[in-house]
C-alpha cells in the first residue's frame, strides 16, 4: 500500500477498536433482527462500515463511501445499511445505549445528528442497492472496442499435388454360409416336443374322471407331462376333479431335515400335553370353552366387517376431498388471472418510475468517470517511487544471499571431509579377518541361565511324545462322535414316527372341518351395504357432475 492508502487503514482500525462497544451495540441488536441469516464470520465487515458511516463520511464524502459499499456484498449492505439509518432506530435506542458510554448531549451533536443529516442521501444508495437486487439497475455504457486488423502476411506457396498410391487388391474372401441366417435345428425339435407334451397332457386331463383317490401314479404322470397348476386354480372347465387332484397333492411326502424334523416333533409334543393338560381340567369338573371360541370368532367377524366398512368409507370420504379440491383449483385459476391483470397494470407503472431513475444514475455515473480518470494520473507516479523502491530492496536481497551461500559452501565442505574420514575406518575394520564357521553340539543347552533350557535332542523327544498324546485324545474324540451320531439318528427315526402319527391325525380333522365350512358357506346371505358407503357414493358422483361442469366452462 502506498502511505495514504496505509493511513487509511490504520485509521479505520484504530477507531474499530476504540469504539468497539459502540458498535457491538448496533452490529448485536442487527444480527438479533434483520441479520437473521447472516454469517457471524462477517461481523468485522459489519462493523468497518459502521465506523465508515459514523466518524469517516464527512471525509471520504458519499462518492467514495457509495464505491466502498457497491465493491461489497449488495443484499448484505442493503439489509445493513436500511437497519442502521432508520431514524426511529436513530432517536431512540441506538442514543440510549450509546449514551450509556458517552455524554448523551456529546452523542447527540457528534454522532446522531451528523448520521441523521446524512440520512436522505444514504437512503438514495440503499434504493439503488434494492433496484440492483431486483435486477432493475442501469447498463453502464461500455467504451469502445478495439477493432483488430489482420497482419500483412506472406501467401505461402501452393503444395504440390501428391501422386496417388496404388489400390492394393485384396483377396477374395469366402461367403457368409447360409446357416448363420437359419434358426437351430434344436430351436424346432424342443417346440416339437411342447406341443406333444401339451396334447399328452390334455388327453390325460379328459381321462380324469376314472382317477380314483390313491391313484398317485396319475398325478405324477400328470405333473411331468406339463400340467400348470397355479395356486389352486387349476383349468376352469375341471372343477369337478379338484377335489381329487389336491389330496394326492397333499400326500405327496416331503424329505425334512434334522432340525425340521426336531422342530415339527416338539410343536407336536407340546400340542399333545396342551390336549392332556385340558383333559384333565375337564375331569376335574372345569367347563368347556369350545362355546366361548365360537363366541369369540362370531364377534371377530363382526368387528372385522365393521373395520373394512369403516376403511370403505375413509376411501370414499378422501375421493369425495379430491373432487372437492379440484373445485377448489378451479376457482383459485379464476382468482389468479384477475391479479395478473392488475399487476400488469402497476407494471407500466413501475417501467415508468425505473426510465426516470435511470437519467440520474447516467448523470452519476459520468461523474464517476470524471473521478476515476483524476485518479489513474495519480496512480502513475506512485507507480514509478514503488519500482525504484523495489530494485534498491532487491540488491540488499542479493549481497546478503551471496553470503548466505558462501558460508553454506565452507559448511558442506567440512561435512564431507569428515564422512569420507569415517568411510575410511570402516573400510579397515571391515578388512580385518573373522571366524565364520562354528561347531553345534545338538546334546548341550544354550547356556542362558534359565530354568527352562533344554538341549535340541531333549526338545525332539517332548515333541514326539506330545504328537503321540494328541493322536490318542484324537481317536477318543472320534469315538465320541460317532457314538452321539448314532443316538442322534435313533431320535430322528422315533420323531419321524411320531410326526406321521400326528399328521394323519390332522389330516381327518382338516377335512372334517373343511366339509363344515362348504355347508356353512352355502347357507351363508350376502351382507348389506352399510348406509354410510351409499351416501357418500352419492355425494361422490354429484361433485364429479359438478367439476366436469365447470372444466366445460373454464
Amino acid at each position: 500500500l502506498n502511505v495514504t492508502e496505509e493511513k487509511f487503514v490504520l485509521d479505520t482500525l484504530a477507531g474499530c477498536i476504540e469504539y468497539k462497544s459502540l458498535f457491538d451495540v448496533v452490529v448485536n441488536a442487527f444480527f438479533v433482527q434483520d441479520g437473521r441469516y447472516c454469517l457471524i464470520s462477517e461481523r468485522n465487515l459489519y462493523i468497518v462500515i459502521c465506523y465508515l458511516a459514523t466518524f469517516q463520511l464527512e471525509e471520504l464524502g458519499l462518492q467514495h463511501f457509495s464505491r466502498i459499499v457497491k465493491s461489497l456484498d449488495t443484499a448484505k449492505m442493503q439489509k445493513f445499511l436500511r437497519f442502521f439509518f432508520n431514524a426511529l432506530y436513530l432517536n431512540t435506542w441506538i442514543k440510549d445505549e450509546w449514551s450509556q458510554f458517552y455524554d448523551s448531549l456529546y452523542v447527540k451533536e457528534n454522532w446522531i445528528d451528523p448520521l441523521l443529516r446524512w440520512q436522505p442521501k444514504v437512503q438514495q444508495l440503499i434504493e439503488q442497492l434494492t433496484d440492483k437486487l431486483s435486477n432493475r439497475t442501469t447498463t453502464v455504457k461500455t467504451s469502445m472496442v478495439t477493432q483488430p486488423k489482420e497482419f500483412n502476411l506472406t501467401v505461402p506457396r501452393p503444395r504440390a499435388i501428391p501422386i496417388p498410391l496404388p489400390i492394393p487388391i485384396l483377396e477374395k474372401r469366402p461367403p457368409v454360409p447360409p446357416s448363420t441366417y437359419k434358426p437351430p435345428k434344436e430351436k424346432k425339435q424342443l417346440e416339437e416336443i411342447k406341443t406333444k407334451n401339451r396334447r399328452k397332457a390334455e388327453v390325460s386331463i379328459r381321462s380324469l374322471t376314472c382317477v380314483c383317490k390313491g391313484d398317485t401314479f396319475f398325478l405324477n404322470s400328470l405333473l411331468v407331462q406339463g400340467t400348470f397348476l397355479a395356486g389352486r386354480e387349476v383349468v376352469p372347465s375341471l372343477p369337478q376333479y379338484l377335489e381329487v387332484v389336491w389330496e394326492l397333492i397333499d400326500n405327496i411326502p416331503i424329505k425334512l431335515n434334522a432340525a425340521a424334523i426336531l422342530r415339527e416333533g416338539a410343536l407336536y409334543q407340546r400340542k399333545m400335553e396342551q390336549e392332556l393338560k385340558r383333559i384333565e381340567n375337564l375331569l376335574q369338573g372345569a367347563g368347556d370353552p369350545s362355546e366361548f371360541l365360537e363366541w369369540q370368532k362370531q364377534m371377530r367377524g363382526k368387528d372385522l366387517e365393521e373395520q373394512l366398512a369403516e376403511i370403505e368409507c375413509r376411501r370414499l370420504q378422501g375421493k369425495l376431498s379430491h373432487e372437492e379440491a379440484v373445485l377448489a383449483h378451479q376457482n383459485v385459476i379464476q382468482e389468479n388471472k384477475k391479479k395478473a391483470d392488475l399487476m400488469r397494470e402497476e407494471k407500466a407503472e413501475l417501467m415508468n418510475q425505473y426510465a426516470k431513475k435511470r437519467l440520474q444514475e447516467q448523470k452519476e455515473m459520468r461523474e464517476m468517470v470524471e473521478q476515476v480518470v483524476e485518479g489513474h494520473k495519480n496512480a502513475k507516479q506512485a507507480k514509478i517511487k514503488l519500482r525504484k523502491y523495489k530494485q534498491q530492496i532487491v540488491q540488499e536481497v542479493c549481497e546478503e544471499n551471496r553470503e548466505l551461500l558462501r558460508q553454506a559452501l565452507e559448511e558442506e565442505e567440512e561435512k564431507l571431509r569428515k564422512r569420507y574420514e569415517l568411510i575410511q575406518q570402516i573400510r579397515a575394520i571391515e578388512s580385518l579377518p573373522s571366524i565364520r564357521h562354528k561347531f553345534v553340539d545338538l546334546t548341550e543347552t544354550g547356556g542362558h541361565g534359565l530354568i527352562c533350557e533344554m538341549s535340541i535332542v531333549e526338545l525332539r523327544e517332548r515333541l514326539a511324545l506330545l504328537r503321540e498324546a494328541q493322536k490318542a485324545a484324537e481317536e477318543e474324540k472320534r469315538d465320541q462322535i460317532i457314538h452321539e451320531k448314532q443316538a442322534k439318528e435313533q431320535l430322528l427315526l422315533d420323531k419321524l414316527d411320531q410326526i406321521s402319527l400326528f399328521r394323519a391325525e390332522l389330516g381327518r380333522a382338516a377335512a372334517l372341518k373343511q366339509e363344515e365350512k362348504k355347508r356353512k358357506s352355502q347357507s351363508g346371505e350376502r351382507p348389506v351395504k352399510d348406509e354410510r358407503i351409499l351416501s357418500l357414493q352419492k355425494k361422490i358422483v354429484e361433485k364429479t357432475i359438478e367439476r366436469k361442469k365447470q372444466a366445460g366452462l373454464l
